[in-house]
């Protein structure tokens, strides 16, 4: 349920209105949009009357209650508009959000040595990349493939961020690596197969830093959007989706099925900010900047590109990889007329 209060509420108003929902058993969060501030009711809302709650202050606009089952995700709980994740890089802020400059988050699958991960670093941010992506931990399915190098790889991210000034994305797989990833990181990643460790997202929750959430390869999106309600639930506002492909039948010709689809109906559903990883979705380095370009057009707020200097030694996903070239290239088609970075 949320209180949406008129244009100009005094916030003393605003405060006296929150208290009072307190004394209700309910726990108010206030929400501050451009225009009005909404307060969002969280607790035994349905046995409430909407017109009593109205009644407790002239400056109530509307009492609405949110029907979709994912409360702070949804839409409606911000009476309709976006939110913002404003990240804080050594380059700046960096803002992910709807209408905002595409962000483009590149890097290898995962961290290798010290001069790869730095020679990409600097070339992704020479071509307009604001982060820089890369495993310290690699989720495997094979438990005898590369599993990245762990607490090392995190010294070499910090090496590229302090040589370029890029912000870091980068994998948490288990609550106990939280704390030393995120000393590095400046978003925490959650992976596909994570994506419903409700522990996990219950622990990143409680934290401070912004969290990229991945899309389950076997996901629906009401799943993702419940997965993003734990995150929220416990305290943390700002969550990105990632959209990465989904898990289909044609397993042949592409490692998954991207589902651009999702992208108009999240921005349906939810306030929150919506990147696109079409290297995992498609698998193929081929097609990775048609399906870049299409996920902008379709409205994608970011995108994740994998990004390697030799994709043919990769330790891991080199298939799917650009080289920094390729990359320049998909970085200056972005500008053109039909998908432009500034929309």
């Amino acid at each position: 349920m949320i209180i949406v209060l008129k244009s100009g509420t005094p916030t003393e108003e605003i405060e006296r209105v929150s208290t009072e929902m307190r004394t209700w058993g309910l726990t108010p969060e206030k929400i501050v949009g451009k225009h009005k501030v909404v307060i969002g009711l969280v607790g035994e809302t349905a046995e409430l009357d909407p017109l009593r709650i109205q009644e407790i202050s002239p400056w109530i606009e509307h009492v609405l209650r949110v029907e979709q089952p994912f409360k702070r995700a949804s839409r409606e709980y911000r009476h309709g508009e976006p939110s913002e994740v404003v990240v804080p890089t050594p380059n700046g802020d960096v803002v992910f959000g709807e209408g905002q400059p595409v962000v483009v988050v590149a890097g290898p699958c995962s961290v290798e040595n010290e001069s790869m991960i730095i020679e990409t670093a600097q070339r992704v941010k020479a071509a307009g990349a604001k982060f820089l992506r890369g495993g310290a931990y690699k989720p495997r399915t094979s438990p005898y493939a590369f599993q990245g190098h762990g607490e090392s790889a995190l010294d070499l991210l910090a090496a590229a961020k302090a040589k370029t000034g890029l912000g870091i994305i980068t994998e948490v797989m288990d609550a106990a690596d939280l704390e030393k990833i995120a000393e590095v990181a400046d978003v925490l990643q959650i992976g596909a197969r994570n994506m419903q460790n409700f522990s996990l997202l219950k622990r990143v929750g409680a934290q401070p830093k912004p969290v990229l959430l991945k899309r389950g390869m076997s996901a629906t999106i009401e799943e993702w959007l419940m997965a993003a309600e734990y995150i929220l639930a416990a305290g943390n506002p700002n969550v990105i989706l990632c959209e990465r492909g989904i898990r289909t039948f044609d397993r042949e010709y592409t490692r998954n099925t991207l589902d651009l689809g999702a992208i108009p109906v999240l921005r349906k559903l939810t306030h929150l900010p919506i990147m696109v990883d079409p290297s995992h979705g498609t698998g193929w380095a081929e097609f990775v900047p048609a399906m870049a370009k299409a996920a902008v057009a379709a409205g994608a707020d970011a995108l994740m590109i994998e990004v390697h200097p030799n994709p043919a030694k990769a330790l891991s996903d080199g298939a799917q990889s650009l080289t920094p070239d390729q990359f320049d290239e998909l970085m200056q088609a972005l500008q053109g007329p039909l998908v432009s970075l500034s929309r």
